[in-house]
């Protein structure tokens, strides 16, 4: 749906645009479109409160943060829309990563192809997907479904693939609460293209209890791209919440997790992820999250409870209930702005 959003029509912009970010203001981290939910929501109904209402405004607006780039979907543009998008990055030196569905079977193939060559035509040569929009242990009931939808994943990749190979792209999967890092692995291997990668994100995998660190690790030689991000986590009777929280207001090692990043791929970029949201509820001592991961370790878990009491927030978890449009839309900007503050400050971004 956010893909979409990111090509609505002009809207007229009612928020006063901020003040040009000075040199030593700007940071090389990139904003992704999802850490601006409400924003996206707020443009599809077309609220005068939405700072931004399709990936041209979205560029500006983070322009005027001081971001680097941004990571944004295309799924409505043609050529002209490319050419003038690309133009204004250029003039901004800022760099851009499309968003993209795959191709789910070879009637979409004509789709994918040109949103390809539309993403190439606008600066982009890396582009992130998700296999799953959902979360694996809310999604499938049964093993049996989640097998089909390992297969339809794997056709769809074989089907991206030549695509993106051919317009001179890269593709990155990223790990998306959907595949354990061995899963994900092996369908890499198979596939065996240097056009198909990783966008490593830093905190989703924590929800299939696995270790952030570890995650991060077997995945870099692999890395692409990133959905960089800092976690919160607390207790609950039936497993544990997990929240993104401001970079630096977590307890995940950032700059580690950075460093190892940039040894194994010098050229890669950060996108910020910062979803402003309620937390997530993670109920790994339910029987049915086990549905389709009976394959883990009972070590990790261990391991995740442990990492939970060990490292459960002091303060209370973020939270927008209770807010109204305007409301959310201030916190997640709010939010964003410390982050790429944090990330210039501390993370060498």
């Amino acid at each position: 749906m956010l893909g979409t959003l990111a090509c609505l029509p002009s809207l007229l912009n009612t928020v006063p645009p901020a003040a040009e970010p000075k040199p030593a203001d700007r940071t090389r981290l990139g904003v992704g479109m999802h850490s601006y939910g409400a924003s996206w929501n707020a443009a599809n109904r077309t609220s005068p409160a939405a700072p931004f209402n399709d990936a041209l405004s979205f560029l500006e607006h983070c322009h005027a943060l001081g971001a680097g780039g941004i990571q944004v979907g295309l799924a409505s543009w043609d050529a002209a829309y490319a050419s003038k998008f690309r133009a204004k990055a250029e003039s901004y030196q800022m760099y851009f990563e499309g968003d993209l569905r795959l191709p789910a079977d070879p009637s979409e193939l004509d789709r994918f192809d040109a949103q390809v060559r539309l993403a190439k035509e606008a600066g982009g040569t890396v582009i992130r997907t998700a296999m799953l929009n959902g979360r694996r242990y809310e999604t499938f009931g049964t093993a049996e479904a989640f097998q089909e939808f390992s297969q339809r994943s794997w056709r769809a990749l074989t089907l991206a693939e030549p695509i993106v190979k051919k317009h001179g792209c890269r593709l990155a999967i990223e790990n998306h609460k959907d595949w354990l890092v061995p899963e994900l692995l092996v369908m890499l291997h198979r596939m065996s293209s240097e056009s198909v990668g990783v966008c490593v994100d830093t905190g989703n995998s924590i929800a299939l209890v696995e270790d952030p660190m570890a995650v991060v690790e077997a995945y870099a030689p692999w890395a692409v791209s990133t959905h960089i991000k800092d976690m919160a986590v607390q207790e609950f009777d039936r497993g544990f919440l997990l929240s993104e929280v401001p970079l630096g207001e977590g307890f995940l090692d950032l700059r580690r997790m950075s460093e190892i990043l940039r040894q194994a791929n010098p050229r890669i970029r950060f996108n910020l992820e910062m979803i402003t949201r309620d937390p997530l509820r993670i109920p790994c001592l339910e029987e049915k999250y086990w549905t389709t991961l009976d394959q883990v370790p009972g070590r990790h878990l261990a391991a995740t409870i442990t990492m939970v009491k060990a490292r459960a927030s002091k303060q209370p978890l973020p939270t927008v209930a209770g807010l109204d449009q305007a409301g959310r839309i201030k916190f997640e900007d709010d939010n964003v702005r410390k982050c790429l503050a944090y990330a210039r400050e501390h993370l060498g971004l």
